[in-house]
């Protein structure tokens, strides 16, 4: 996703300076992964051992029995092996998986648990996994009570002299909960975050390129699983307030923020062997689909507590919990200090826009790309200005350059002459396509990454968030970038420079923005279609200001 990111960035830029390029008037981090050692265990205190086997963890083939909990957010299943997490139902949200057929989205793949615990013991050479434990549980069916009541389960169990206790805490309308209990086994506490989240995307490889770890230390550091190699093994250095894995639009991770609760230690990354291949504008490229990941909890008197969010990346849930749980989501990627502001900003207008409007998302956008283009106007409308004067002065230009060819000073002092005479700036033919450019690099982001678009219909469209299955809305706006170009050429002289962007300039950004997210489509074309009438009454103005002069 980062390399065709950086393309289409690239692609746009390009568009927006290429006449000036082509036909020019001749002028003069943080703390991020530590220590790889696939061989050996690194010596670490024991609030940050790892131990010397793989993060992840599987059921044993015993029989077990599921206990459901219920909320109106969610379905979870608790295995009696171990307590861990076998089943988890975001009920909000519909599955895209073809197999799935648009069931409620479950994040965890099939006999691969998360929240699989283990109990380290010494410096870290000998582990107790919980998942070889039959536990009895406090019920086989739960319910998540009514606003402001907390839930619990619990498991218990024993070998010989050796009890676990485990608690999970409920409380309805989060998509956190509460973990704690005691172990009378180990210092540390290893808890398993699985391979990564099952992936409920119709694109499953778009999905796949957002699988990451995240961690959260000094400040927010996101690892791709792409990034790992197969069966690597890498400790990412703690302490952190949290430690997660995320798919596009999901998110499930471990909590450490309260002040009663001791930080987490070190993330344990084993890479994952299965990859999946697929092609694309920058040839065939391979994408890891798994990678374990746990992290080690100290508990030296036996008993711990931890907290876990496992929800929607939903970007105003995450921010109101604090502790830059929204960063698990960063806008922007490698261009982040730059877009994340404006696509933040942008996002809470949509939101706010379709919460106090009552408006469908895609009627939202529409009065969106006009809004923009309306508060931009009077930029826009100087910019258009200077754009058509340059075109004006094109043969002008061209007549000086071919008269001066030899007399590089002479061409520069003619040519400044003729910018001053005509009130020309030499890049203001970019402007009117520069003057968007942020709020449209932001919103390539926004429908990229914010789950608030994922699976919205509007008309035609099955989802905004991803490109129309028809290339209807795309079509429609390179027509709109051909028409707007087309009436600002009114009144111009013939210029066959001018003449070929106008059919090349749309062509171009109608290839490239095909398959890009057909609410970004949506926005471009409603902004161009009413810049129209700005550029018509600007043409008019021109050919009066020339019937004028004759």
């Amino acid at each position: 996703m980062e390399r065709r990111v950086i393309l289409a960035i690239v692609l746009m830029l390009i568009v927006a300076v290429l006449p000036s390029i082509l036909f020019p008037p001749k002028k003069p981090a943080g703390r991020t992964v530590g220590r790889s050692d696939s061989t050996a265990t690194p010596e670490l205190s024991p609030a940050r051992a790892a131990p010397p086997v793989s993060p992840t963890v599987r059921l044993s083939d015993a029989p077990a029995e599921t206990v459901w909990v219920t909320s109106p957010l969610y379905r979870l299943g608790f295995s009696t092996r171990g307590g861990a997490l076998v089943h988890a139902e975001v009920l909000g949200y519909r599955s895209f998986a073809p197999a799935d057929s648009r069931r409620p989205v479950q994040l965890v793949r099939e006999g691969e648990p998360l929240l699989a615990h283990r109990s380290i013991s010494g410096p870290g050479t000998d582990t107790t996994a919980w998942t070889d434990w039959n536990l009895t549980p406090s019920a086989t069916r739960v319910q998540v009570g009514p606003e402001g009541r907390e839930t619990t389960l619990t498991f218990t169990g024993e070998h010989g002299s050796t009890r676990i206790a485990l608690e999970y805490r409920f409380l309805p309308g989060d998509y956190r909960l509460t973990v704690q209990g005691r172990a009378e086994v180990g210092s540390t506490l290893l808890v398993g975050l699985g391979d990564g989240l099952r992936s409920v995307e119709a694109d499953s490889m778009d999905d796949f390129r957002h699988y990451a770890v995240v961690t959260k230390a000094a400040k927010t550091q996101s690892t791709a699983f792409q990034s790992f190699k197969p069966d690597e093994r890498k400790i990412l250095d703690g302490p952190f307030e949290w430690v997660g894995v995320k798919s596009k639009y999901f998110f499930l991770a471990a909590l450490a923020v309260e002040e009663n609760q001791p930080r987490l230690g070190a993330a344990v990354v084993q890479g994952g062997a299965r990859t999946v291949t697929a092609s694309s504008l920058l040839g065939r490229s391979t994408v890891a689909t798994r990678a374990a990941v746990a992290v080690t909890l100290p508990a030296p008197t036996g008993e711990f507590r931890y907290d876990v969010y496992l929800g929607p990346l939903e970007y105003r849930r995450l921010a109101q919990l604090g502790h830059d749980l929204d960063d698990a989501n960063p806008y922007g990627g490698f261009l982040r200090p730059i877009i994340q502001p404006v696509s933040v900003l942008v996002v809470n207008i949509l939101i706010w826009m379709h919460d106090r409007l009552r408006l469908a998302y895609g009627w939202v956008l529409v009065v969106f790309g006009i809004l923009v283009r309306a508060l931009l106007w009077p930029l826009n409308q100087k910019a258009m200005e200077s754009s058509l004067r340059m075109q004006a002065v094109a043969p002008l230009m061209k007549q000086i350059q071919d008269r001066h060819k030899n007399d590089p000073e002479r061409l520069q002092r003619e040519m400044m002459r003729l910018y001053k005479e005509h009130n020309v700036s030499p890049f203001g033919g970019c402007l009117p396509m520069l003057l968007p450019m942020p709020v449209l690099f932001a919103l390539f982001f926004v429908f990229a990454n914010t789950i608030a678009f994922r699976g919205v219909p509007f008309l035609w469209l099955p989802d905004l968030s991803r490109p129309d299955p028809f290339y209807i809305i795309p079509i429609v706006m390179g027509l709109s970038m051909f028409v707007l170009s087309k009436v600002g050429q009114i009144g111009m002289p013939p210029n066959p420079q001018t003449k070929m962007m106008l059919y090349f300039m749309p062509a171009f950004l109608t290839l490239l923005f095909l398959n890009f997210a057909s609410g970004l489509n949506l926005y471009y074309a409603v902004s161009n279609i009413f810049s129209i009438p700005q550029q018509y009454l600007i043409a008019m103005r021109r050919l009066r200001d020339q019937g004028k002069k004759t």
